[in-house]
Formats: C-alpha cells, structure tokens, sequence
C-alpha cells in the first residue's frame, strides 16, 4: 500500500516515504522459539479470553491478539490513529484524520469511512488509517481478518503490514512490506496479496479472482501465513500466492542475511485510500454514501516456536527451446489456454474490452474498446530469464486491419517494473512487417523477465495480427 501498485503495465514510480538508515542484525539460531510480542500484545491476548465472541482455534497455532470490534469504539490499546495530509503518498487525495466520522464502530464491526466535502472551493476527501505499530506488533504467525470493501472508482481499501522500527534495514523498499489485502474499487471482483522488499525495489504480487460475486457484496476472509522462510496468502481458505524469495540491501553494499528484512517485528494496519497512482482519482460514479470499509474482526496467531535456519532459494533460470528462442510456442503451433500463466496470457484492464485467439500460426488480438492505459489491451508471456550484461534481440512479425500504434518492452514484475527493454512504440500496418530490436541487460540478474504487447488507449481497436514471436542472445 506504501507504494504504486501494480500489474505488468506499469513502470516504476518515485515513492514518498520517510525512513533512514540501517542497524546491524544478530545471527538467526536453530529452531529459536516465536519472537516476542510487545507488552501491549501479551495485554490484548488477555483480552481476547473475556471477549464475547468465540475466537476460532487453530491447530499448532496460539492466539496472541485480536479484535473482534464488540467495543463501543476504537480499542486505543491495540490501535493507534494515523494522520496524514493530503498527497502523502502514492499521489492519494485524502486526509487521514483522528476524527470518528471517518473510523467508527458500528453493529460489531470496524468501520473505514471515506467522506468527499468541499474546501476552498474544490473537492476535499477526507477518511482513516488505523495501525498497531508499538501495540500489537509480533514477528511470525497468521493474520486473519474478515472484511468487506467499497465499491466505487479511485477508492482503494488495504490490510497490510509495516515493521515496528521502518529504519531498522533503511527506507522503503529496504524495510519490507506485506500486503495481505488490496482491492481497486473499480474492479472488486479481485484482490491482490503482495510482497515489497529490496533495494533496487522487488515486489511479488498473486490475485484471486471471484466469479458471480464481489469483495464490496459479502465479508471474505484474508489472511496471511508468515514464515521465517515463506509467505503464504489466502482467502476464504483458498491459498493463492506463496513467496520464499526476497531480499534487502543497501545501494552497493552487500545483500543482508536471508530472511532480512522479514525477520523483525511487523504491525498490521488497515486504511482506505482515495485515488492514488494505482487506482486513479474518483468521478462522477463515485457513491461516497457507500465508502465503506468494513472489518468483522483482527486475529493474529502464532507458532510456538519457528526454525529461523532458513536458507534463501536458488533461483531457476527457464532454458530457451533448441533453436535458442526464449519465448516459448513464439511460433504460436499450439492454441494454448490464454488465461493461465503458462507462455501466452492475454489481459484486460481498466476498460479494456477484447478477445485473443491463436489461429494459423499467430495470435489475432481484437478490441472492442481501448480502455484507459496503454495495458488495458495486453498480451505478455512471463518468465523470460534476463541476464546482467548479456545482449538480447526481439524480433516478430506484426500487422493490423488499418495502421495503429502498438508498444512492446521487457518488464520486470519483480523489479519494481523498471524495463529491461524500454517501451517502444511501433506502427502496424494492413502489411505485415518484421520487426527488430537490439537491448543490452544491464540491471541484476532476473529470471522473471516478461515481453508484453500493449494494445490499449492508442486511439485505435483494429485487430492485430502478431507472429513468428522470439528472443534470443546475441554476441
């Protein structure tokens, strides 16, 4: 939530925090017992034994906190307000305020409000950010939370997690973040769990998608697994997103021991944002009676006890087919299934209206409506290994039914969505032409590097015509 969301479209994006330096770390031990909680941790875990509501067991796990909003009003020993001004991060438009208009307990349940107003004769937003930091803060275990999101463009409801002490490994990313819930109110049929670490940023972000409901039209649970080797993310029980690979650094300084920086107390806390970089601003659609963001309740869990002699995963490098192309079924012989993240998938967002479809040796690319970004239209096919000083040449052949503009480039999903090949912006035209370009790596080593094709808010919906599809190494 600290920072610009994103899919596969969008590239890297300055972010505003405030954190600074780094201190020194012991080393882990063998099957060390469950880090402690605070103080006022061990306090709530008392308090979640005379609490009305009968709080769920969870074999080889204890209940160390939780809330389940039964109070008259915000539990101050668990929670803490959180105030910002306008444009404090991600180019959001609210003020975070302490006010009980914006963070109120209503019916048993926390209640997120987001309110438009008007001052000096502009549209003014106001809403809230609740925190646990120095309260409820614990390192490993299992955060659940059942919630329920608003539905309306630019708001932009989170559950995350921050560390207690944010300079402890520098400023974000080198700090680390866990998001264990984010959904644009502009798509509420999906949520994303997401992992932020690095310097240079990475991130590693899963989705879980409803069919025939919403996240705005019922509670759903989410929930994370936290491990000193391995996050794991779920909702309504359905696990969806398992990372064990990350790291922290300090710019040309070496990486600090694995699992850093997810090895130090965290906090959860939970906001509602009004537009931003990720989600865009709001619009005349906005129902602001309905912004909403509603939590049923808050419980975290922990292990008795958890091995932290963990060792970080070697990394997999995908091999290129025979003829040395990297990108597989380039030459589109097999009509694959385009939604899963096998080779080909093809993609929709924030308006995009389309269809793909392989057929004689190619992928026909049709579009209803452009949508808003040039990724509303987008086809990509992932896990393009991408090595440090090693040269590369993409070549295809492309057409379309009338001349449109298209972009390619080589993202980094993983990287903070800098470009290992910058977009580019091309013509297609009624003839097919072929298509030539030359990039050196010149970043870190990444086996998840990703060619995509974006077709959206061109100016144009003509059916495009790709073919004949590779990338290879070159002297």
């Amino acid at each position: 939530m600290k920072n610009y969301k994103a899919l596969s479209f969008i590239a890297a994006l300055a972010m505003m925090v405030s954190a600074a330096g780094c201190g020194d770390k012991n080393e882990n031990t063998d099957n060390a017992k469950a880090p402690e909680t605070t103080a006022a941790a061990d306090t709530t875990t008392q308090a979640a034994a005379s609490d009305e509501t009968e709080v769920p067991e969870i074999d080889g796990y204890d209940l160390i906190w939780n809330d389940e909003f039964s109070a008259a009003a915000l539990d101050e020993s668990k929670w803490n307000y959180e105030p910002h001004e306008p444009g404090w991060t991600n180019e959001e438009l609210q003020e975070y305020t302490t006010s009980t208009d914006n963070v109120f307990i209503r019916d048993g349940k926390l209640v997120i409000k987001a309110i438009k107003s008007e001052k000096d004769g502009k549209d003014y937003y106001t809403s809230g950010k609740v925190t646990g930091q120095n309260k409820t803060d614990f390192t490993y275990g299992k955060v659940v939370v059942s919630a329920k999101v608003p539905e309306g463009q630019g708001l932009w409801p989170a559950i995350w997690m921050m560390p207690k002490d944010e300079s402890y490994y520098g400023q974000w990313p080198k700090c680390g973040e866990i998001d264990i819930m984010e959904v644009l109110g502009n798509n509420v049929s999906t949520a994303y769990g997401t992992l932020h670490y690095g310097e240079p940023h990475g991130e590693k972000q899963g989705t879980w998608n409803l069919t025939g409901q919403t996240y705005a039209d019922s509670f759903h649970e989410f929930s994370v697994e936290w491990e000193p080797g391995e996050i794991r993310w779920y909702i309504d029980g359905n696990l969806y997103n398992t990372v064990n690979d990350w790291f922290t650094a300090v710019q040309g300084e070496d990486e600090k021991p694995y699992p850093a920086p997810f090895d130090q107390p965290f906090f959860v806390q939970m906001n509602l944002a009004v537009g931003g970089t990720w989600p865009g601003n709001p619009d005349e659609t906005t129902n602001f009676d309905n912004a909403e963001f509603e939590i049923d309740y808050v419980r975290v869990y922990q292990k008795p006890e958890y091995d932290t002699n963990v060792k970080k995963p070697e990394k997999s490098y995908r091999e290129p087919l025979e003829d040395g192309n990297y990108i597989y079924n380039g030459d589109f012989s097999e009509a694959e299934d385009l939604t899963d993240d096998v080779n080909w998938k093809f993609l929709l967002f924030n308006g995009g209206v389309g269809a793909a479809e392989i057929k004689d040796n190619m992928i026909v690319i049709t579009s209803e409506k452009e949508g808003t970004e040039d990724y509303s239209v987008q086809l990509v096919q992932p896990d393009i290994p991408m090595i440090k000083g090693q040269k590369y040449k993409l070549t295809f052949d492309a057409y379309a039914d009338e001349e449109r503009e298209i972009i390619t480039c080589v993202s980094a999903p993983e990287a903070g969505w800098i470009r290992y090949f910058e977009d580019t912006k091309l013509t297609v035209t009624p003839e097919k032409q072929t298509f030539t370009y030359e990039f050196e790596m010149k970043e870190k080593d990444d086996p998840k590097g990703r060619l995509e094709y974006n077709l959206g808010h061109r100016g144009s919906t003509a059916t495009v015509y790709i073919s004949n599809v590779r990338i290879e190494e070159i002297a």
